[in-house]
């Protein structure tokens, strides 16, 4: 996790579970959006059985793991997610042991979950979205300037 990266739950709320109210992100960074995530294997199909809401969820936070590792993060780089699930009430608490499993539990990033009746994806019962911040690129190094007399234009030397 990046220095400048600062997770906190004001003591006038309530302590969430398993998230961070607020997140801070200070000096030169690179702020990284990731598409949402499914629970698809390499040939683009759903992974378990039909309804199999935890094999789904497994499988799209290890394909956000490699979208993250794509970009040269982790998920302690994450600083939000959104989660969107098919049948709250009923797949909740799999999703919160699934994402435990993921998340820094010292500083878990931001994170808002809402249930949805249906996703994009026919046959989808989870999606993952998030947000990461790595400190800025360091700046590609100038040329290096030759030392030297400047040669005078239009005349020779000789």
């Amino acid at each position: 996790m990046g220095a400048n990266l600062r997770f906190s739950n004001p003591n006038t709320l309530a302590k969430p579970p398993g998230y961070s109210y607020v997140v801070e992100a200070t000096g030169p960074n690179r702020l990284i959006y990731f598409a949402g995530q499914l629970g698809l294997d390499m040939e683009n199909r759903f992974v378990g059985a039909p309804g199999d809401f935890r094999a789904q969820c497994m499988q799209a936070f290890d394909n956000m793991t490699l979208a993250l590792k794509a970009a040269g993060a982790r998920w302690s780089d994450v600083v939000k997610i959104n989660n969107f699930l098919v049948d709250i009430q009923g797949n909740m608490a799999a999703f919160r042991e699934v994402r435990d499993r993921y998340l820094n539990a010292s500083a878990p990033p931001a994170s808002t979950t809402i249930g949805v009746p249906a996703l994009a994806r026919p046959g989808g019962l989870f999606e993952i979205e998030a947000i990461a911040v790595l400190p800025a690129k360091a700046a590609k190094a100038a040329p290096a300037k030759r030392g030297g007399k400047k040669k005078a234009r239009g005349r020779k030397r000789r």
